[in-house]
């Protein structure tokens, strides 16, 4: 019971240092933990209000834009919290640890928000084109998506030549197909999230020490070779009490 308690109070230092090493995505985490439940548990009706009250839509940006730029970014669209805790701890926590906290913030800040606007911008274009309805200016528009995508764009200086060129490949690609697909201002806000992170690369420059895919595989081969092998216990003969046939039982000197 000791032994157990020991090892879960390593295992929370340890996880209470990883924390701290990244605050600002574990706060962002918490906080859209709570909102989470809080839209899981409210009524239909509830909710849509909810949602539509932080949204980042035509109308809102116009009248109320710096309430809801900030707080369109406490709830996640779709709803699944285990989903994005690996996407956070996976592109924002290594870039909040490499680039500090503050610089972080102000990436997330300027994909977030100059995303929303660019798509939110390229919808009032198809508004006044008469290719969307009036009323597609109260469209619903919150999550993290777009700063997701811009810090999935700036990890891409962080990761050692030439791995780096085609990772940028595949990420353009990825969210140009996707855009090709939907054609809607979502996939436009993701591709501009992407090309925005590319653009924060002066708050990435000087920052040392980069990832590099063939090293780290190499590394962790060679680690898992040279991992003992554990083997099965031998057995051990086991030795009868019982006289064998043929030999006097052992006695004692002691009388």
């Amino acid at each position: 019971m000791r032994r157990s308690f020991t090892h879960l109070a390593g295992y929370a230092r340890r996880y209470g240092a990883y924390v701290r090493r990244a605050p600002g995505t574990h706060l962002w985490l918490l906080l859209l933990l709570a909102s989470t439940e809080v839209v899981r548990h409210a009524s239909a009706a509830t909710a849509h209000r909810i949602l539509e009250l932080h949204s980042t839509n035509l109308h809102h940006l116009a009248h109320d834009p710096a309430r809801v730029l900030i707080t369109s970014a406490w709830y996640l669209a779709g709803g699944n919290w285990l989903l994005h805790f690996a996407l956070y701890n996976l592109f924002h926590v290594p870039l909040e640890r490499r680039l500090g906290t503050f610089r972080w913030l102000a990436v997330v800040l300027i994909t977030h928000i100059g995303a929303t606007y660019l798509s939110q911008g390229a919808l009032d274009h198809t508004i006044h084109l008469g290719q969307s309805p009036q009323g597609a200016e109260h469209t619903l528009d919150y999550g993290v998506s777009y700063a997701l995508a811009g810090m999935q764009a700036v990890l891409t200086y962080l990761i050692a030549r030439p791995w780096r060129y085609l990772y940028a490949a595949a990420l353009v690609l990825v969210y140009g197909i996707a855009l090709a697909v939907d054609r809607d201002f979502t996939g436009v806000g993701h591709l501009d999230a992407v090309l925005l992170g590319f653009a924060c690369y002066p708050l990435v420059r000087g920052r040392t020490g980069y990832w590099n895919p063939v090293t780290w595989s190499r590394a962790q081969l060679g680690r898992a070779r040279r991992a003992p092998v554990l083997s099965a216990p031998r057995k051990q003969p086991v030795r009868s009490s019982r006289p064998q046939r043929g030999k006097p039982p052992y006695r004692s000197c002691r009388r």
